[in-house]
C-alpha cells in the first residue's frame, strides 16, 4: 500500500480508504471481516458519515484495540431521528449525533471532523459564518477532532472551502464521468507528466478546484469514485465503454490534491479488486485509452453533467438533479443519503417548467425535460 500526505494535515493516508456505508447491509461478524481484511492490506482511513446506530457500533467493534491505526472521517450534522437519517444544521441534533458517533466507535477524538454534505453557496456561507463552524473549531481546540473538514459534491462550494484558510481538507466526488468533457482535447499539466497521450477535457470549474487544493496545500478524500458502479457497465457509462475499479481508481488518484479514494465494500473480495490498484501494470492502469476508443455516439442522449443546460429559468441545477438522478437508479432502492440530497437544493426536476431552453444548449441531445419528471417520480 502506497501512502499520501493529507494536504496539511500532517496525515498519511492510505491511497485506497474505506468508505463505510455498504457496511450498513451487514451484521457484527461480516463488518469485522471487512475492516481487518482492509486493516490487514494497509488501508489506514475510514469515512463514517452514517448515522444509523447498529453500523457505528458494529464499526466500532471491528476497530476495538486497534483505533489508533486507524485515520477517521467522523461527519458532523448527519443525524439518525425517528428511525431514518436526517442532515441537519440543527446544532444541537448534531451535537447528539456527534457525541452518539464517538460512543459508539469507541473513541474520544475524531481524526477528520467532515462539516457534513453541503452542496449550496448560500448554506456554505451560512454555515462558515455561524454557529455550525463556530462549534466545529470548538470541538477542534478542544482536541475532540484534530483536523476540520467538509464533504460537497459541488465544485463552486468545495473551491469556497479551499480557499477559505479555515477548511483543511475536503471529501468530493471525482470520476470521469462527473469530470470530463468528452469534446475538449486540453490537458493539464499536472496530467502531462503522467500520461504520455491526451485525455478528454476536464469541466474548467473542476480542474480549476484541483488546481487551488494542490497550490493551498487542501487534501482531498474521494468518495463516487466508481459514480456508484454505473462505469462498470458499457451499456450504463456515459463512455459506451466499460471501465475496471483499477481504472477508476487511477483516474481519481490522478487528480491534483487527491490523497485517498474512499471505496464501499461488501466483501473481502471486493476490497481485493481495489487494493489490486497497488500492483497493477500501467496498461492495466490506463483508463486514457478506453475513454478515446469510445464510440463517438456513447455521449448522445447521456448527460455529462457539463452544465451546458444553464441557466434555469426555475433555478435547478440541472447537471446536479440528472447526477443524483443517475446515481439513484444504479441502487435497488433509493439511498437516504441521494433522497436527502435532492430534497435538500433550492429547487429539483417537479419546478421544471418544460421551456426545454436547456435542451436547445445541450450539445449532446439529452431530453432534459423528461429527465426532470422522472427525477421528481423517483425521488417522490
Amino acid at each position: 500500500m502506497r501512502y499520501r500526505k493529507l494536504g496539511g494535515t500532517g496525515l498519511e493516508v492510505s491511497e485506497i480508504g474505506l468508505g463505510a456505508e455498504w457496511l450498513e447491509r451487514h451484521d457484527t461478524e461480516e463488518v469485522r471481516q471487512v475492516v481487518a481484511y482492509c486493516e490487514e492490506k494497509g488501508i489506514n482511513i475510514l469515512d463514517c458519515w452514517m448515522s444509523e446506530p447498529n453500523v457505528r457500533s458494529n464499526i466500532g467493534a471491528a476497530i476495538r484495540g486497534r483505533r489508533e491505526r486507524w485515520i477517521i472521517q467522523g461527519h458532523l450534522g448527519s443525524t439518525w431521528q425517528d428511525g431514518q437519517y436526517v442532515r441537519t444544521r440543527d446544532l444541537e441534533k448534531a451535537k447528539l449525533a456527534f457525541a452518539d458517533l464517538l460512543e459508539r466507535l469507541g473513541t474520544d477524538y475524531i481524526d477528520l471532523g467532515m462539516i457534513h454534505f453541503v452542496d449550496e453557496t448560500a448554506e456554505y456561507h451560512r454555515i462558515m459564518d455561524g454557529e455550525f463552524y463556530a462549534y466545529a473549531k470548538e470541538l477542534k481546540e478542544q482536541g475532540v477532532i484534530r483536523h476540520i473538514g467538509m464533504s460537497t459534491h459541488n465544485p463552486a462550494v468545495a473551491k469556497l472551502a479551499a480557499e477559505s484558510r479555515r477548511i483543511e481538507m475536503i471529501l468530493f466526488s471525482i470520476n470521469p464521468a462527473f469530470d470530463m468533457l468528452p469534446a475538449s482535447e486540453n490537458m493539464e499539466d499536472y496530467f502531462k507528466e503522467t500520461y504520455d497521450e491526451q485525455l478528454g477535457g476536464i469541466a474548467p470549474e473542476r480542474a480549476e478546484l484541483y488546481k487551488i487544493c494542490e497550490k493551498n496545500n487542501i487534501g482531498i478524500t474521494v468518495m463516487k469514485g466508481y459514480a456508484g458502479g454505473r462505469l462498470f457497465s458499457a451499456e450504463t457509462s456515459p463512455f459506451g465503454v466499460a471501465l475496471t475499479p483499477v481504472q477508476c481508481l487511477h483516474y481519481a488518484l490522478t487528480r491534483p490534491g487527491v490523497a485517498s479514494v474512499m471505496v464501499g465494500y461488501d466483501t473481502v473480495g471486493h476490497v481485493d479488486e481495489a487494493v489490486a490498484y497497488e500492483t497493477a501494470t500501467e496498461e492495466e492502469k490506463d483508463y486514457a485509452t478506453v475513454l478515446s476508443k469510445a464510440p463517438a455516439h456513447a455521449y448522445y442522449g447521456q448527460c455529462t453533467y457539463c452544465g451546458h443546460c444553464a441557466p434555469c429559468p426555475a433555478g435547478i441545477d440541472i447537471a446536479m438533479v440528472n447526477k443524483l438522478y443517475d446515481l439513484a437508479v444504479m441502487q435497488p432502492e433509493v439511498p437516504a443519503a441521494l433522497k436527502a440530497h435532492y430534497d435538500g437544493l433550492s429547487a429539483n426536476g417537479k419546478d421544471c417548467v418544460g421551456c426545454k431552453g436547456c435542451e436547445e444548449r445541450c450539445p449532446f441531445g439529452v431530453a432534459v425535460a423528461e429527465r426532470m419528471e422522472q427525477a421528481a417520480d423517483l425521488f417522490r
